[in-house]
């Protein structure tokens, strides 16, 4: 089958041009400014950008990931995936060895199937002083046969691993992760800028939604956070909700690591999409109110945020909108970046020849007006 999109606005990781593109057999086979050599469906000049890849994500549309549903696992990839987030992650928070082995074994299934891109340990190896929505009575040290376990339990889509690097053993679970084919990512933890160095030596690659669960940026303890923006290794996650960093911290981060090292993430939760109310988050409890997410009061850790709301449709708007940031550095944050992160760059995550049509079509205000993943429309502009 093809079909030629036209009159169309082209983000791709050079340029934004007026042009149209052809599709075949779900990939992209041509590119070109202008009219369109031929008849096809006309976008009214609506901007077209990469399918967005999310690589941390917990849930939304009412259900989560951790809850190890199969039904409610796909409606969250679908509910995300209609919002234009073609790939995504599906994140696990910390639990019992048997709950996340079993959740795993899960959403290897819908990774086989094509709705999910990966599965990603958050947790259980993270510090209890920057555990944040984790249940701390559930966290303990890495455990190299443990996690090799749960990788077995994934079935070779488990795609990253959040440790705190300070943490007994960390580095040799940090070795092992990468010699597996996992993703070591850096977050929930305590470190000094040294011992993070280390982490990153052992091969550890992303920074977990960079400021967040880690000590602040010092000028004499310059922490995680300098070691992460500073070495050319890391690739940083950011949450832009307006909750979780200030847009000030986002251009700062953005400005040290370049688009090319940094991804927008979600870490959304159950409520993404719903209303105010309560919600689980594993085996803790989340209240949201006017759209923030924090742990329910009464509960261990009660009040700090848990996870957010947030859609990438959303992120990368304020990522234009409210950080300034332009279309073509947008897209790379929001969909090349993170899907370098997984390996799946030379498929995915940019307009160009050859790669699967996974698109979003975006009105002048840059809200979602069609989706299309692998050339088939999951959403009609």
């Amino acid at each position: 089958m093809s079909v030629t999109l036209s009159d169309a606005r082209i983000v791709t990781p050079d340029d934004v041009h007026d042009g149209w593109l052809t599709i075949e057999d779900g990939r992209i086979t041509h590119i070109g400014r202008g009219r369109a050599p031929r008849d096809g469906l006309g976008l009214g000049g609506r901007t077209v950008v990469p399918g967005f890849v999310d690589i941390h994500t917990h849930g939304g549309a009412g259900g989560s990931f951790p809850d190890g549903d199969p039904e409610t696992a796909a409606a969250v990839a679908a509910f995300h995936r209609g919002l234009g987030s073609t790939t995504v992650v599906a994140s696990l928070v910390t639990a019992a060895p048997g709950t996340l082995a079993r959740a795993a074994a899960v959403l290897a299934d819908l990774c086989e199937q094509g709705l999910l891109a990966g599965i990603h340990f958050e947790g259980p190896y993270i510090a209890e002083s920057r555990c944040g929505a984790h249940e701390p009575t559930l966290l303990r040290e890495p455990d190299v046969a443990e996690f090799r376990a749960l990788v077995k339990a994934g079935r070779g889509h488990v795609r990253m691993l959040t440790i705190a690097p300070e943490l007994p053993n960390a580095l040799d679970v940090i070795r092992d992760a990468v010699s597996e084919g996992v993703v070591a990512a850096l977050g929930h933890s305590d470190a000094t800028y040294e011992r993070t160095i280390e982490g990153i030596d052992a091969g550890a690659t992303v920074a977990t939604h960079l400021y967040n669960a880690m000590p602040p940026l010092g000028h004499r303890a310059p922490g995680p956070i300098a070691a992460l923006l500073q070495d050319e290794r890391v690739t940083v996650e950011l949450i832009n909700d307006g909750v979780h960093v200030h847009p000030a911290m986002l251009r700062l981060a953005m400005d040290a690591a370049g688009a090319g090292r940094t991804a927008l993430i979600t870490d959304a939760m159950a409520a993404a999409g719903m209303g105010d109310g309560r919600y689980p988050l594993g085996p803790m409890t989340v209240d949201v109110v006017d759209g923030v997410a924090r742990l329910a009061s009464g509960t261990a850790g009660g009040g700090s945020i848990a996870g957010s709301t947030l859609t990438m449709d959303v992120a990368f708007r304020r990522t234009v909108r409210e950080v300034g940031r332009s279309l073509v550095d947008a897209a790379l944050m929001a969909s090349l970046t993170p899907a370098r992160v997984l390996g799946l760059d030379g498929e995915i995550g940019s307009i160009a020849v050859g790669k699967y049509a996974d698109l979003v079509v975006l009105d002048d205000d840059l809200n979602v007006d069609g989706v299309m993943k692998r050339g088939a429309w999951v959403r009609h502009p």
